[in-house]
């Protein structure tokens, strides 16, 4: 029986939770219509094909890191913003394993400018500007911290810090510090250091 209501938001959502169970390699539109009880070609006046459905899972995925990153973040600078940016992006891919890989599907340029992947890296340089990285170092910055963030998270999630004796926990807490230490470090200097030591 044909239910009611579809819309290409609600079959991206349900692609989404589907993404979630099975792997978002496994989402298809012939896996959605069995979810819904319908025909494949009932589908195809919402969604053009299995990639755009994945695109537009993508895009929901997206939206939904930045949402939480931005409530994560707000009022907090420093060493307190970047753990919890970085925490928010942790603890979406542990309960949607399926929408945080979705999130990382390359988008064509056009999608890319309009999705929400633009908020996560204005967040990004807002808690970079916080550690004064003046250019090229403040891209290269932004380029580590996904490096880092989200390659923990993929060794995590595939189950590659479970027979260790150390705890994942304390672990992404050492990245944690690490990060921040590596960051005031790289800070650029805001004075000459010969005449800091004149007025010295």
């Amino acid at each position: 029986m044909v239910r009611a209501g579809l819309s290409a938001e609600r079959l991206a959502r349900a692609g989404a939770e589907l993404a979630d169970e099975v792997g978002f390699g496994q989402v298809t539109v012939s896996a959605l219509a069995r979810r819904f009880d319908v025909k494949v070609a009932s589908l195809y006046s919402h969604v053009r094909s299995s990639h755009d459905l994945k695109v537009r899972i993508a895009l929901l995925a997206l939206e939904e890191m930045a949402d939480r990153a931005a409530a994560a973040v707000a009022g907090r600078a420093g060493k307190d913003a970047l753990a919890a940016f970085a925490e928010a992006y942790r603890d979406y891919a542990r309960e949607h394993p399926g929408r945080y890989e979705a999130a990382r599907l390359r988008l064509d340029p056009q999608t890319a400018a309009r999705s929400a992947g633009v908020r996560h890296a204005q967040m990004t340089r807002a808690i970079l500007r916080g550690y004064d990285l003046a250019e090229p170092d403040q891209t290269h910055a932004v380029r580590m911290l996904g490096g880092a963030f989200h390659g923990y998270v993929d060794l995590e999630l595939s189950g590659a810090f479970s027979h260790t004796p150390v705890a994942a926990e304390e672990s992404w807490a050492w990245l944690i510090d690490s990060l921040d230490l590596l960051l005031r470090n790289r800070a650029t200097p805001t004075t000459d250091p010969s005449t800091d030591r004149q007025k010295r």
